[in-house]
């Protein structure tokens, strides 16, 4: 099985910044993209941001310019840094990676079970 841990969350007022980890462990063969996703209650979980093996990232429109996604390949780590957070940032943010687990196999979506991140005016 595969296990995404984050870490990071928390409270801190508006045009403050925090960061994000979120770390893979378990059965895992190789790791194709990571990202953050953002859900608030009754609502669909949106992309913030993702990063592939290669390093080309997406943003969220919502937050260019102000959060940095990047991730350590040797650790098996992805980071999200969030500086000049807003109120409308306040949300669960969700780990997710791609992750093969036998060989010859699809990469499947796994998810990390979500650190709070509260933004303050």
């Amino acid at each position: 099985q595969v296990q995404l841990v984050e870490s990071g969350g928390g409270l801190v007022q508006a045009g403050g910044s925090l960061r994000l980890s979120c770390a893979a462990s378990g059965r895992i063969l190789s790791i194709n993209a990571m990202g953050w996703y953002r859900q608030a209650p009754g609502k669909q979980r949106e992309l913030v941001a993702s990063i592939t093996t290669g390093g080309d990232t997406t943003y969220a429109d919502s937050v260019k310019g102000r959060f940095t996604v990047s991730r350590d390949n040797a650790k098996l780590t992805v980071y999200l840094q969030m500086n000049s957070l807003k109120p409308e940032d306040t949300d669960m943010y969700y780990c997710n990676a791609e992750v093969r687990v036998r060989y010859g196999g699809p990469h499947l979506n796994f998810w990390g079970q979500g650190t709070q991140v509260t933004v303050s005016s």
